[in-house]
Parts: C-alpha cells; structure tokens; sequence
C-alpha cells in the first residue's frame, strides 16, 4: 500500500471515528430538531422531556442504528473529498485561497449526498415516528398515501429502517430512497462551501510555527463555530428538506410535490420565522459533530490505527 493509499485510508477512519463519537453524542437533539420541523412547537428541552417521559430514554435514540450505520460512510467521504479537492485545486492544499475552498467544499457537499439523502430519509420517518403516534391514536387514522406503511393496523407498530427502505423500494424504486435529494444538495452545498473555507481560516489564527498546526483546542473550536455558523445558515433549507422527506404527515400536516411548493406554504402557513424552526438544535448538533470531527483528524487516529498494522 502507497503513502498516499495510507493518507486516504487515514482519512476515511479519522471520518468514520468522528461520525460514530458524534451522534452518539448529539443523536437526542437532533431527534427533537427533527420533531419541532414538523410541528408547531419550538422548545427544545420542553420537546426532548415529553419524548423522554412518552418513549423512555431510548426513545430519544430512535432512528440512531441508522445514523451510526451510514454516518461513517457519509462523514469519511465529506472529510476526505474535501481534503482530495484541496489538494486538486491547490496544489499542497495549505495555501489560503478562498475561491478555491469554496470550490472544494462544494465538491465535498456533492459528494456526500451520495450517502446522505437515503440516510436521513430512513433516520427522519423513524425520529418522527412518536410524534406521529399521538395523531394516529384514534381508530379512523388513515395512513397517508406518501406513506411506507401498507394499511391502518400497521400504524400502531414501530417501524424499522429495513421495513421503510424496502416499502419504499418496492413501490418507488431507488428514487423512493433519495426522495429529497434536490433539498439535500440545496442545504449541502452551502453547508460545505460555508464550513470548511471558515474553518480553515479560523484554524490557521491559531497556526503554530513550531508544532507545525494549531493546538487541539483551536482545532476544536474552530470546528464548533464554523458548524453552529454553516448550520444556521442553512437552518431554512434544512426546515424545508425534512418536510419533503418526511412520507407520514399527522392530523391536518400538508403533503408537498417539491421545494416551492413547500416553501410557498411554509411561508403562508406559518410565516418566515417557521423557516427557521429547530436552528438552536441544529447548531447544537453540528458544532460538537464537527469538533469531535476536526480533533479526530488533530489526534490522528486513522494514523494510529494503520501503524499497528505495518
């Protein structure tokens, strides 16, 4: 195996190891993130209370198996096309040039939907699912048309990521799995474009000549402001992304043919602070997931752990 075979292999781990630490993490709040987009309600703490009191402490938890099983796949391959384009349009990948960065995480946001539309496909019917069951309680609930479920029995059972994917590519195909993806790419995208130029910069104000990189901390923090910064900026794409994606509506909840169409009737329904819904949360998830990201690639574990296979 080449140097530079290593190198990537590294930053395939150093990704994976991130992703796994980090929603084991954050998973409860993204979960309520997840709720308050598809609600009225806006408190957070008030949200993941009644999810704990109604569902247990693992209810808090639901649609993470999916998560921890797609998110290394997704952080590795967000980590390390970003770190290939750096280096593609760069030349060392070091030198500062913002064009360039910005180019490079778009590179990285397109890359990774790859993994991520599917996954927060399945991860969003199975976070949703306990706020869904108080509005199917009574026996008239009809399940929807966009659903995964087959008939009204099967709205009283918990559904599995393996039940929802193969519904979905029974009676869609593969397109049924990547429903979303425009919405996906539009929050992507600028995510990336946004994160990775910010956190590099901010990084590189803590560059130590004789360590040859910033200290742990730096990296770390760098990491969490440019994620809470990428990720409420992209807080309205979000809103609108989880509603498209989300096949089950409760009692009155619209169904949507696609980005506009949700966005006009966000906007006349609940007005332009609802595209802002579950903000707070998203910066809360993806600060700590990208500083735990920023100082697995600091400790360098995927180095560590290739090193005892040589």
């Amino acid at each position: 195996m080449t140097h530079q075979d290593l190198s990537i292999t590294a930053k395939l781990i150093n990704g994976g190891v991130a992703g796994l630490v980090g929603v084991t993490c954050v998973f409860p709040v993204d979960l309520a993130k997840t709720r308050l987009q598809n609600q009225h309600g806006k408190a957070m703490i008030d949200c993941l209370m009644k999810t704990a009191r109604a569902e247990g402490f693992f209810g808090m938890y639901r649609g993470a198996a999916v998560n921890l099983t797609l998110v290394t796949p997704e952080k590795a391959i967000k980590l390390a096309a970003n770190d290939f384009f750096r280096q593609l349009l760069m030349e060392d990948g070091m030198q500062r040039n913002l064009k360039m960065e910005m180019l490079a995480g778009c590179g990285a946001g397109m890359c990774q939907v790859v993994v991520t539309c599917p996954m927060e496909m399945l991860k969003i019917q199975l976070q949703d699912a306990g706020r869904l069951a108080a509005h199917h309680q009574g026996p008239a609930s009809v399940p929807s048309s966009r659903s995964y479920t087959t008939g009204p029995a099967s709205t009283h059972k918990r559904p599995s990521a393996a039940l929802i994917a193969w519904e979905l590519l029974r009676t869609q195909g593969l397109a049924g799995l990547y429903r979303g993806l425009g919405a996906t790419l539009l929050r992507d995208i600028p995510f990336s474009v946004i994160y990775f130029p910010l956190f590099a910069n901010l990084n590189n104000l803590g560059f130590d000549e004789l360590a040859g990189k910033a200290s742990f901390a730096h990296s770390f923090t760098s990491g969490c402001v440019a994620g809470s910064v990428a990720a409420v900026a992209v807080t309205p794409l979000d809103v609108l992304k989880t509603r498209i994606q989300t096949l089950k509506k409760g009692l009155g909840e619209d169904t949507y043919s696609g980005i506009t169409d949700c966005a006009r009737k966000l906007w006349i329904q609940e007005g332009p602070s609802a595209f802002m819904k579950g903000a707070g949360c998203r910066a809360l998830v993806i600060a700590p997931l990208f500083g735990i990201a920023q100082g697995v690639y600091f400790i360098g574990i995927g180095e560590r752990i290739l090193k005892c296979f040589e």
